[in-house]
């Protein structure tokens, strides 16, 4: 059997003259800003000249099921894949895909000599895992799920696996977007060190002798239990933008840290890192290179790590906002009328959990960041699912009169005109006497709220940073983050289905 990687959680396995693509993702950046790590470009020449026998997508992340990549292949070819919602099956069959079908959990598909069955994982109302059969062989692709308790009991029937793709990297999404939370030390004047200068590059250097985490304390248990003979660092080959301080605090654990701890857990197993393009034949015996995957092009160093850095101090929102290019007047219109209506709506339609941070009075403040690091301050009294805008610093007043006269044409008019009516309207809504001083406090640059609104841009990548949410809180109580990401499924597709029909 043939194992080959594509990039982060792609493989292509071939066995009997049947070839079976798993999370192909053919682009570079992906998701929008993740970059692949070690770098590669795609031969879309050759991508498109691919006949596979099958397509199976193990959830519906936009890093595993991406339509600019799906719409490289023919459109004849079968897609399996695990998904609880319909909306998605529907928006590969608007593609052009005229077999999609759905994954059930335990239930096997047959293509050519393979057998593919679905497994539960600990999140199954997203993630799957990818049990493969074909040869004799039994190959465990846990994607980058975690594993079930339940399921763990099911999979050690087949043990000694021969092979395992397990997600090596667990990513501190919380810790970038709350920094200074994660170190105790909350100011908002003075943000505490988080986790290297931040235009620092990630490096192909050796990491620290001492690691600067631990993995997951389940792992050993987990992988002991499965016992395979070869165990591949799977998923996350991928960084963000050069000069990001993510690549140096969202990513913990590196390919030595995770080779060592694994060769002391399991002495009598290899790991093996497979690189973009790598791929080997995996008999009973023995495992051994093989021609790699012609339209993957490797390039520049390929043995990289990362570089994490518990000591690296955030950049102010505002230097990372003078990153991105400037909107033009109608995006930036839609980043106003969402601050100033959209998210006040949104938030009054969705139902706050009992134990939220927002139960109680608070006060909530937004700013925004243009493309020359001018920030724009929303504030909201907020009670329980009870929103209104608050009386705004005469900065910000001032701010929007500038941002008002600076956009061009009825758009600058237009928000004028709405922050005065939303001022006038929504200040009366909610007593102040209701609502404390300001507490929790969110930013993010405007390009990246437009991209959240109008391209399905992920959380993971959008520089939203939180400050003075207590210890006890839930980020994702965020009224902002909230309001994005609240059942917005198959945002990323939709928009990139969009795009593709609107070029045809």
């Amino acid at each position: 059997m043939k194992i080959s990687r594509i990039l982060h959680a792609g493989y292509v396995f071939e066995s009997g003259g049947t070839q079976i693509l798993f999370d192909p993702i053919v682009e570079n950046p992906f998701s929008r800003n993740c970059h692949a790590f070690p770098d590669v470009r795609f031969d879309l020449d050759q991508v498109r000249q691919l006949t596979p026998d099958a397509i199976f997508i193990s959830h519906f992340h936009d890093d595993h099921c991406s339509f600019d990549s799906l719409h490289l292949l023919p459109r004849t070819t079968p897609v399996y894949l695990y998904c609880l919602f319909d909306e998605l099956f529907a928006m590969l069959r608007e593609l052009g895909f005229s077999n999609v079908q759905p994954l059930a959990i335990d239930q096997p598909v047959q293509v050519g000599g393979f057998e593919i069955i679905a497994r539960r994982a600990l999140d199954d109302e997203v993630d799957s895992m990818f049990h493969i059969r074909a040869e004799g062989l039994n190959i465990l692709n846990v994607v980058d799920a975690w594993m079930d308790p339940e399921t763990l009991e099911q999979l050690k029937q087949y043990a000694p696996w021969d092979m395992v793709l397990w997600p090596f990297q667990t990513m501190r999404e919380v810790d970038v977007i709350a920094p200074l939370r994660t170190c105790g030390n909350e100011t908002a004047a003075a943000p505490a060190p988080a986790c290297a200068p931040a235009l620092a590059s990630v490096r192909a250097v050796p990491p620290p002798a001492t690691p600067a985490v631990a993995l997951p304390e389940d792992w050993p248990e987990q992988l002991q239990a499965l016992a395979p003979r070869y165990v591949v660092p799977s998923s996350c080959q991928f960084v963000q933008e050069p000069w990001s301080w993510y690549n140096h605090a969202m990513f913990p654990i590196t390919y030595r840290q995770f080779a060592q701890e694994v060769g002391a857990w399991l002495p009598n197993a290899q790991v093996v890192r497979i690189n973009p393009s790598v791929a080997f034949e995996l008999s009973a015996q023995d495992l051994t290179p093989a021609a790699p995957l012609p339209w993957v092009l490797p390039v520049g160093d390929q043995d990289v790590d990362f570089e994490y850095d518990p000591a690296i101090t955030p950049p102010p929102t505002a230097d990372i906002s003078r990153r991105f290019a400037a909107l033009t007047a109608e995006q930036m219109a839609l980043v106003q009328d969402f601050c100033q209506r959209g998210l006040l709506q949104k938030y009054e339609e969705m139902e706050l959990p009992d134990d939220s941070y927002f139960i109680e009075p608070r006060i909530w403040q937004l700013t925004v960041y243009d493309h020359d690091g001018a920030g724009q301050r929303f504030r909201y009294r907020i009670h329980g699912d009870r929103i209104a805008r608050d009386h705004i610093e005469a900065s910000s007043i001032e701010h929007d009169r500038i941002e008002a006269s600076r956009i061009a044409g009825d758009g600058g008019e237009s928000i004028e005109r709405d922050r005065l009516e939303a001022d006038s309207l929504e200040a009366a809504s909610i007593a102040p006497a209701d609502a404390p001083s300001l507490g929790w406090t969110t930013e993010i640059p405007a390009a990246k709220l437009y991209a959240g609104l109008a391209l399905g841009e992920s959380l993971t990548s959008m520089y939203v940073r939180i400050a003075g949410a207590p210890a006890d809180a839930d980020i994702a109580d965020d009224p902002l983050i909230r309001c994005l990401f609240n059942d917005a499924f198959g945002a990323y597709q939709a928009a990139q289905l969009r795009r593709l029909k609107e070029a045809a």
